[in-house]
């Protein structure tokens, strides 16, 4: 198992780690920052530095067993040994845009008493798709409630709670397609201060006001009831 520094401290951009396991192009690291592909964020990327050599990180991955992160590099042809100590430094720029929207999609989840039935984040551009129905949505009206509660300065947090809570209260899982992961005896949860709390394994902020404005994009139908609402970062606003 990976210990995942990121769930403990989001904002670090540099850690040293040591090699666990080398299989051509992809590595396991005694701990890492780097966010693994998951719940819609992709992975991380980044730089190793080991034996005076420096590697571009080009995908971060869960691997096949339960709590492993796999690190892929630019190339298998690297002197990279078991054991190894290694200096890991991350793409802050790209983390801290996924970070800004993924908290952002909390935001829009927390303005539509729906179920989501997808999602994906990216630097400047996000979506989330939602089970509408017959509910309906105005682009103009959530992009001013979205950005209302950016300019609140909610604070965001990250608890656990055990599989038998969650259990209990199946109305905390907002998506409908992808469950929290279970069976470890815990699951993360993100709060956003008297506004969202849900399961999420990703990276976030810390107070709704890194984010920055925002703007809803395209609202698109996606079946009878499904509908996709682009999110965008003020970058493309």
């Amino acid at each position: 198992m990976t210990n995942a520094i990121f769930n403990q401290d989001p904002y670090l951009k540099h850690l040293k780690s040591r090699i666990k396991s080398i299989d051509g192009d992809w590595v396991e690291l005694d701990e890492t920052i780097f966010y693994p592909n998951g719940g819609g964020q992709p992975g991380d990327r980044g730089e190793i530095l080991c034996n005076g050599n420096k590697l571009a990180i080009i995908d971060t991955r869960k691997g096949s067993s339960a709590g492993v992160i796999l690190h892929q590099l630019e190339t298998e042809n690297h002197d990279l040994r078991i054991g190894n100590e290694a200096s890991l430094y991350l793409d802050w720029p790209r983390r801290y845009r996924h970070m800004r929207m993924h908290t952002s999609l909390h935001l829009l989840c927390s303005l539509i008493p729906k179920g989501v039935t997808g999602g994906s984040v990216g630097e400047l551009k996000s979506r989330l798709d939602f089970d509408l129905g017959d509910h309906t949505v105005d682009k103009e009206g959530l992009t001013d409630a979205i950005n209302k509660l950016v300019e609140q300065n909610l604070n965001v947090s990250t608890e656990w709670i055990t599989d038998q809570q969650l259990e209990s209260n199946p109305e905390l899982v907002r998506t409908m397609s992808v469950q929290p992961p279970r069976g470890l005896g815990r699951v993360r949860m993100v709060r956003v201060d008297g506004v969202d709390y849900q399961p999420c394994g990703g990276t976030h902020v810390g107070n709704t006001g890194e984010i920055g404005r925002l703007k809803i994009g395209k609202i698109e139908n996606k079946g009878k009831r499904n509908r996709r609402i682009h999110l965008l970062l003020d970058d493309q606003a």
